[in-house]
């Protein structure tokens, strides 16, 4: 029997052997707070357990795919009930919320069934990890997909782009925080498809239901195989590297605080329009 929870910040639901979960704070883009990013991790586990759920789909409500990583002025979106590990003494060099990054996301890597991510609209920063890290990612072709901290704040939590990209590609886009469009992301081999935005629901449950007709155990057996022989190529201990490189970045850089100071002082905006102001000058 399929287990049913309420969630504040997911919508979780089960359904033609497909477990859905949607990112559900659309007032804020889907942003990932550390409660939803609990949550998501714990409708994982539910939906890997349950025998009637073949594949996992994620989507999210509202205008936007996800927004990024919550990064209102306070941060209190960002610590997990009962704070870091001793804060005071290791999260200025551990960076402990980047290493809570690469391990939810692991999740999705880790579990034993396939994991599909549907995307419309805006999916950035923390957003574009989360994708990244599924299995199999559908998108709509005006879908908005890029990492934009990279240009004054900080590199990824979770460093995929060598692992999803070409190296031309991937250099592109870390080194300008760029934004492509979904369909641009599909001829990058970024993502698997592309659809038209009115027919990505349509065709992803297509692909879904044909999916839900393999054996969940041959599914498990192909997951492994494919993620083992990334593994043999070193890409868990890469990913591992993310947190050091975040760390180096966001803390120990000069000027590494100037997007969270603006921010503070002038509201996000300011700090955005101070990060992106140049790039949408050039029409980028």
């Amino acid at each position: 029997m399929s287990e049913v929870k309420k969630y504040e910040c997911i919508n979780y639901s089960v359904g033609d052997r497909i477990a859905r979960i949607t990112l559900n704070r659309p007032e804020k883009r889907n942003a990932l707070s550390r409660q939803l990013r609990d949550e998501f991790v714990e409708a994982l586990h539910i939906a890997e357990r349950d025998d009637s759920v073949v594949v996992i789909l994620i989507d999210g409500e509202g205008p936007s795919f996800c927004s990024g990583y919550d990064i209102t002025p306070d941060m209190s979106g960002r610590v997990p009930s009962g704070g870091w590990v001793s804060e005071k003494l290791f999260d200025g060099w551990t960076d402990q919320f980047a290493r809570s990054c690469v391990r939810d996301w692991m999740t999705i890597w880790d579990i034993l069934k396939p994991v599909v991510a549907m995307v419309h609209g805006h999916c950035l920063a923390g957003g574009t990890e989360l994708m990244s890290m599924c299995d199999i990612a559908f998108v709509a072709e005006d879908a908005q997909i890029g990492y934009p901290p990279m240009r004054g704040q900080t590199t990824p939590d979770v460093m995929y782009f060598p692992w999803k990209l070409s190296m031309a590609h991937a250099k592109y886009l870390q080194l300008t925080g760029n934004i492509v469009s979904g369909k641009q992301a599909a001829e990058w081999g970024w993502v698997a498809k592309a659809f038209r935005p009115d027919l990505l629901e349509e065709q992803t449950l297509r692909e879904l239901r044909a999916l839900t007709s393999i054996a969940p155990d041959l599914l498990a057996a192909n997951k492994l195989a494919i993620n083992q022989s990334y593994e043999i190529m070193g890409m868990r201990t890469a990913l591992n590297t993310g947190p050091q490189w975040h760390a180096l970045s966001s803390q120990l850089r000069p000027n590494a605080g100037e997007f969270t100071k603006i921010s503070k002082e002038k509201g996000l905006k300011a700090a955005l329009d101070w990060r992106d102001a140049p790039f949408k000058a050039e029409g980028l």
